[in-house]
């Protein structure tokens, strides 16, 4: 009975914060927060129907939901001179001119 009156009280007390849904500002330099990041450009490339790489130029807003490993994130990606699948996209340069875009 007592276990089950303190694991109650324990709920009640947590409740408010566990429950919450807002989202916090956090560092863009934190190893969770790149990793999202390139998770992030990897999956664009991979479901974007251009043949053309695309990669990160900006990071804007950063944030993650409070209790949670979901993020909030507004990115600029750039399309590059490389394919999809070549090596080092990092190190590619961006198309210019009328084959320029951003998204």
């Amino acid at each position: 009975m007592f276990l089950k009156l303190s694991l109650l009280l324990g709920l009640l007390a947590l409740g408010p914060h566990v429950g919450s849904c807002k989202f916090e500002d956090i560092s863009k330099s934190t190893q969770n927060f790149r990793l999202c990041v390139e998770f992030a450009v990897f999956h664009f490339n991979e479901h974007e129907p251009d043949e053309y790489a695309y990669k990160l130029l900006w990071v804007g807003r950063s944030q993650r939901k409070k209790y949670r490993w979901i993020y909030l994130m507004d990115l600029e990606l750039g399309r590059t001179i490389c394919k999809k699948h070549d090596e080092d996209i990092d190190n590619c340069p961006l198309q210019e001119g009328p084959e320029q875009k951003k998204v």
